[in-house]
């Protein structure tokens, strides 16, 4: 059905035309909907022969409680769907389609650029729908029917069979007939008139005849309601009552109220009430205030009228003003005033800052009286208060001033005794609050005499909420009470504070050093003069050299006493002291150095104090220097004795004496005494060494005696060419026994030396001492060794298989020491190298086994004693050759060859690395005839009689080991060979690597 007809109240079409993007754009909206506008909308659009559309469906769904809908604005469902502008035949296309398979609809649409498929379907499908004859109906409804509200409408349809049932519809509900609903029968029609139509009769209508059926939609126009009383202006004041009057031409017409183009909220809670009777209705402002003022328009179906409404403020009258104060810090405060109209609310500013209230200030407004309470006022409540009452631009204003006496607060400082502790030579500034309004005068004194505020180094400052005391640089002369002065209006208050300078102490009197040590001294001092105001912790002591001038410090603890030992001092040295005194404040200067000392030690004991001779009157001591000198040296001995029985040493010599033998004269016969010896030198006595027994006065005879050594109390053996030295003690005078045996004698012991042993040197030697008529005897066994002679008469005894049986006999010369051993060798005829068998061989025949069987083998061996091998050894004349058992070895001739080449090395050197503290070892093999000399060299430097290493040539194999290497034996090693035909060499980098242990 076209709607384009049926718009009205309920329903509007809309259409706008964008010149700047050129799109047209088609609306439709529903005012209100309702359960029969739901189904499905489509929007055509024809435009020289061109045809597009787009569709929705639409659902409405009741809500419980709610009379009247929303509007619907379907301008967003519909999608805009851009038609191609391609030309299009003149062709009939729905002819096309009608006789079309169904198969082919989307082909021919496509084909004919027709985009809405699924339109194109639903209008093909109801127009073949309506190409069938209905058998019930010979004329159906029309789609949709409109009428007027009150009007009457007539529905007719044309029955095929005028014998059918027929039956009419309302929205699914049977219509029965009643005055409002009259059916009528003319022939094969059938006629419903409903009559006085009403909004509620706008639905969907149907009509049912047999199985078939048929459906209406009938909408029912609202005339539109005219406005017959105009709106009229209104002017009034705050708080009035404002009515606005309209009158509209329906009775129960509904209207719209709105302010500044704004529908007025008419709620429960709203400040607007609407109100009607008949035509009339009003809009009821009870309260009015300024925000009322504005444009008020009433809209109806038939047109809108407006007015202007001013709501303006009474005028205000102050009947009481507010009063300007002054009020004591901490008592209440109060300002109020009252103003007409009484209603009027309003806000209190304090310098010009918006006042709120709080537990301390609270703000009352009872009708016409506007007051401001602080229950306990301070110093910041003083100012400028304004009241504004809401809306005026009148304002009312008082000033309010707070006094309070002054006050010194010294409880700020937090010190004991109101007592400020300052170091000398650092600035003070003190300061101290104050308190008091108006701003109290200050003025310092310190005694009798004020502190101006333009002194250089003490002066006194005062600012709004303290005042300050400043000394640039404290000095001791600044300790002292200052008091403090202040007044104002309200009053006076003083306070006192007391400076007390502290400094570092006065450094204490030269130091005394009263004992000098070896490597110490002991040393004291007086307290200081002036302590700096706190008491002295400790000291601080130093030391240094005197040709130098670096002091040292002697500890790190505080030495709480007068008194002090340095320790670990040169001797010899000369040294000064000196002392720092120490309190919480710092360290003094330095005292002035002590008088110059030199630390001296004395001597250690003399050792070895033996008796030298005894006679009747006399005692000769003999005794060894002192194991300890130190820098003051020895200036000589004191001999002190004691006759046993008493405890009276005497003094035995009066000078010092610088030997050490001394002989005790004027001695009593057979008395026992005691010795002592003391060395002395510049530090004084050491401790003195005394005999451990008494000594009888009396001459002795003590017969001799020889002690030999416990070494040469068997047989001394030594080898051919060494030195002999032996030491015997005691020995009398005696010959030598060989020009090449030198004897020394001394009086306590007898030295025999030979220069160069030989074998004749060895025998036994007789050692005799006499004393008066006693003798002393000894025997010395010499025996001087030298190198075995080689075997003799070496052979070989028998050849068998792979071994081969040898005899010899035993050396002529055993070179005076018994054979141990033997050792055989052997070597290839062919190389003729000799390779060892067996060492340490003790019989004097062997069998050498495991032989090569074709090697032709020569043998020689050499004897072994305690000193060696012989220095030559003894080889078999003749060869033994090794035959396989059971075959006769034919001996080839062959021709002589020269294998002689010069050096070749097969194996060189390679880079390795050795770990320091373990041997290592370098190979390379060569290939020479005749046999080359091998040469090693480190770093290009020949390696000849080092310890550290040992060299090997064994078949063509250079060996080289290092034993034990540190990293400085790492470098460059070279194996050189030379013969007479050429030489060659090879190179290898060793490093050596320290491996540490966590």
């Amino acid at each position: 059905m076209d709607l384009a007809s049926k718009t009205g109240k309920h329903l509007q079409l809309k259409e706008s035309f964008d010149r700047f993007t050129k799109i047209h754009t088609f609306e439709m909206h529903i005012i209100k909907a309702k359960e029969n506008y739901a189904g499905n909308y489509r929007c055509e659009v024809n435009y020289k022969d061109k045809f597009d559309s787009c569709s929705f469906d639409l659902e409405i769904k009741g809500f419980e409680g709610q009379d009247d809908a929303g509007e619907l604005d379907f301008s967003g469902l519909l999608k805009h769907r851009e038609h191609k502008q391609e030309e299009v035949p003149e062709v009939d296309v729905w002819e096309i389609l009608k006789n079309a398979r169904p198969d082919e609809y989307e082909k021919i649409a496509f084909t004919y650029g027709i985009t809405d498929l699924r339109g194109l379907l639903k209008r093909l499908k109801k127009t073949k729908k309506e190409e069938k004859k209905s058998e019930a109906f010979a004329k159906r409804l029309e789609p949709a029917y409109q009428v007027d509200k009150g009007g009457k409408i007539r529905l007719v349809v044309d029955l095929a069979d005028p014998t059918v049932e027929l039956k009419w519809y309302k929205n699914g509900q049977e219509i029965r007939s009643t005055p409002k609903y009259i059916f009528e029968h003319k022939g094969t029609q059938r006629i419903m008139v409903i009559n006085n139509c009403q909004i509620n009769d706008d639905a969907a209508y149907s009509v049912t005849a047999g199985e078939e059926k048929c459906t209406t939609e009938l909408f029912v126009k609202e005339l539109p309601v005219n406005i017959v009383k105009k709106l009229e202006p209104v002017k009034t004041t705050v708080n009035e009552r404002i009515e606005l009057e309209c009158e509209v031409s329906e009775e129960g017409a509904k209207v719209k109220w709105m302010k500044n183009g704004v529908e007025v909220p008419t709620g429960v809670r709203s400040r607007y009430r609407v109100k009607s009777e008949g035509t009339k209705h009003w809009l009821i402002i009870d309260d009015a205030t300024k925000d009322d003022t504005g444009t008020y328009s009433l809209m109806a179906t038939g047109g809108t009228t407006e007015a202007h409404v001013q709501v303006d403020l009474k005028p205000l009258k102050i009947l009481m003003d507010l009063q300007s104060v002054t009020v004591l810090l901490g008592q209440p405060l109060k300002l109020n005033c009252e103003i007409y109209p009484g209603n009027v609310p309003g806000r209190w500013y304090k310098n010009g800052q918006l006042i709120q209230p709080s537990e301390r200030l609270s703000i009352i407004h009872r009708t016409k009286n506007h007051s401001l309470d602080i229950e306990c006022s301070t110093i910041h409540d003083a100012g400028d208060y304004t009241f504004v009452p809401e809306g005026y631009t009148q304002t009312l204003s008082a000033k309010v001033h707070i006094i309070d006496p002054p006050r010194v607060h010294l409880e700020a400082l937090n010190v004991p005794d109101d007592t400020v502790t300052v170091v000398a030579g650092n600035k003070l500034r003190l300061e101290i609050p104050i308190s008091g309004e108006p701003a109290p005068r200050v003025v310092w004194m310190k005694g009798e005499r004020v502190i101006l505020d333009s002194g250089n180094r003490v002066r006194a400052e005062t600012f709004a909420d303290h005042t300050c005391l400043t000394i640039d640089i404290v000095e001791r002369e600044d300790t002292g009470n200052y008091k403090i002065v202040l007044q104002n209006e309200a009053g006076e208050d003083t306070a006192s504070v007391k400076i007390k300078v502290v400094d570092i102490p006065d450094p204490p009197e030269a130091p005394m050093v009263t004992d000098v040590g070896g490597d110490w001294c002991t040393m004291t001092w007086e307290l200081p003069r002036y302590d700096g105001g706190s008491p002295i912790l400790g000291y601080f002591i130093e030391r240094k050299k005197k040709q130098s001038s670096r002091w040292m410090r002697l500890n790190f603890d505080l030495c709480k006493e007068t008194t002090f030992e340095p320790k670990k001092m040169i001797e010899g040295v000369p040294y000064e002291v000196r002392i720092f005194a120490v309190n919480a404040i710092g360290i003094s200067k330095p005292s002035e150095p002590s008088k110059p000392f030199i630390p001296l030690a004395v001597t250690s004991e003399p050792t070895m104090l033996v008796v030298d001779d005894v006679t009747d009157t006399t005692v000769t001591m003999k005794w060894r220097p002192p194991d300890a000198i130190g820098a003051a040296g020895l200036d000589g001995y004191q001999v002190e004795y004691c006759i046993e029985g008493t405890d009276e040493w005497i003094l035995a010599n009066k000078e010092l004496i610088e030997k050490t033998r001394y002989t005790i004269t004027g001695l009593p016969v057979e008395a026992k005494i005691l010795v002592r010896i003391k060395a002395i030198n510049a530090a004084g006595a050491s401790p003195p060494r005394t005999t451990q027994h008494s000594i009888l006065v009396k001459e002795v005879i003590e017969p001799p005696k020889i002690r030999i050594p416990r070494h040469l109390k068997q047989t001394y053996i030594r080898k051919v060419g060494e030195v002999v030295n032996l030491v015997v003690k005691p020995q009398n005078e005696g010959q030598p026994i060989d020009q090449t045996i030198s004897i020394r004698n001394s009086d306590c012991d007898s030295i025999m030396f030979i220069r160069k042993a030989e074998r004749k040197h060895s025998g036994k030697y007789e050692l005799s001492v006499q004393v008066e008529n006693h003798i002393d005897t000894a025997m010395l066994d010499i025996q001087i060794v030298d190198l075995p002679g080689p075997p003799q008469a070496v052979k070989i005894e028998e050849v068998w298989g792979n071994n081969v049986a040898l005899d010899w006999n035993p050396p002529k010369d055993n070179g005076n020491a018994p054979i141990i051993g033997y050792t055989i060798q052997k070597a290839d005829k062919k190389t003729m190298e000799w390779y060892t068998c067996i060492e340490h061989y003790h019989r004097t025949c062997i069998t050498i086994s495991d032989l090569v069987v074709g090697n032709e083998y020569f043998f020689r061996i050499y004897s072994e004693n305690m000193v060696g091998l012989s220095e030559s050894a003894t080889a078999t004349k003749d060869s033994a050759l090794i035959v396989k058992e059971g075959l006769q070895l034919k001996i080839p001739e062959y021709n002589d060859r020269d294998f002689t080449e010069p050096p070749i090395f097969t194996q060189p050197l390679i880079n390795t690395f050795a770990i320091a503290g373990y041997n290592a070892t370098l190979n390379c093999s060569v290939r020479a005839n005749p046999r080359p000399k091998v040469i090693w060299m480190k770093n290009k430097i020949t390696i000849i009689d080092d310890p550290r290493y040992r060299m090997f040539s064994n078949q063509g194999v250079c060996t080289l080991e290092i034993r034990k290497p540190s990293p400085f034996d790492g470098g460059v090693y070279t194996c050189k060979a030379v013969n007479e035909l050429g030489e060659a060499q090879v190179d290898c980098k060793l490093e050596v690597k320290v491996i540490t242990q966590e």
